[in-house]
């Protein structure tokens, strides 16, 4: 009769994988994350069938966490007011969570992340992206394809997230800056 699955240790690998990632990248060994989360290499292989079902699960948890941080505490408002309250919640939890951030970078452009997955974690992200079509319906990005507009949307956070970084006494100043070229280029 298999062990009962625990949700503690699941955690803990998923916490384990994230950590490894960051430092070590998606190369990293199963046996290093089975370590750093205190169980078997054989135990995480009860939890996860592959080291790519491992990376998959990873991804969709770490865009749900980003996703629901985003818009948590949502106003009820404009496209502007709303825009900006996500682009303030991402800043904070991107520069909160430096090692997910970086896990979640490399999962992102991983051949290991499934189409399946990444439609997943599109369907997670979706009141993301109303609030962003809504954004740019009258702006100067109306007609460019949806994909062009997210992806320039997401370099644009990363280089504002990299300043906070860098220069966390003007926080908040990077972060409106940031906020105000988003605007611009989508608004």
């Amino acid at each position: 009769m298999p062990r009962p699955r625990s949700d503690d240790k699941r955690a803990a690998i998923m916490a384990a994988a994230t950590r490894i990632i960051a430092v070590q990248g998606l190369g990293a060994a199963t046996a290093a994350i089975a370590k750093e989360a205190g169980v078997s290499n054989g135990s995480l292989f009860t939890y996860f069938d592959t080291k790519a079902d491992l990376l998959n699960q990873l991804y969709l948890e770490l865009k749900g966490e980003m996703g629901a941080a985003a818009l948590g505490g949502l106003p009820v408002a404009d496209a502007r007011t709303q825009m900006l309250h996500m682009w303030s919640r991402w800043m904070d939890w991107a520069t909160a969570n430096p090692r997910k951030r970086r896990a979640l970078a490399q999962l992102q452009v991983s051949d290991e992340i499934t189409a399946s997955t990444h439609e997943s974690a599109s369907r997670t992200m979706a009141g993301i992206g109303g609030i962003l079509e809504r954004s740019r319906a009258n702006g100067p990005m109306r007609d460019v394809p949806a994909a062009l507009v997210f992806t320039l949307c997401n370099a644009l956070a990363e280089a504002t997230i990299d300043y906070i970084i860098g220069d966390p006494d003007r926080a908040d100043e990077h972060k409106q800056s940031g906020f105000d070229a988003l605007w611009r280029m989508i608004g």
